[in-house]
């Protein structure tokens, strides 16, 4: 899990769901975010928009997190996340 995503988790949350949510964040692994994620990070936006894609800091965040500790993703937006070097799992939301 990527703190990014522990963000976007969070702010969606009714705050009687807290709990719980504390409750699976303490049992998943934090990918870091350092140097090296940024780095990738930015030359995967740079790349993208030349080929006329954007994408998003966060996401590109994420996927370098993911990509840094040898990690599959799991999104129900696997538009978002058009990096070669990521393995993307699609997780329908609601299914």
């Amino acid at each position: 899990m990527c703190v990014i995503s522990v963000e976007e988790i969070w702010r969606g949350l009714r705050p009687s769901e807290e709990p719980v949510a504390q409750r699976l964040f303490r049992g998943l692994r934090l990918a870091p975010l350092g140097v090296a994620e940024g780095m990738r990070a930015g030359s995967w936006r740079r790349q993208l928009a030349s080929q006329g894609l954007t994408v998003h800091q966060p996401d590109c965040l994420i996927a370098a997190a993911a990509v840094g500790i040898g990690a599959a993703l799991a999104t129900a937006n696997v538009a978002d996340f058009p990096m070669p070097e990521l393995s993307v799992e699609h997780w329908p939301i609601g299914e």
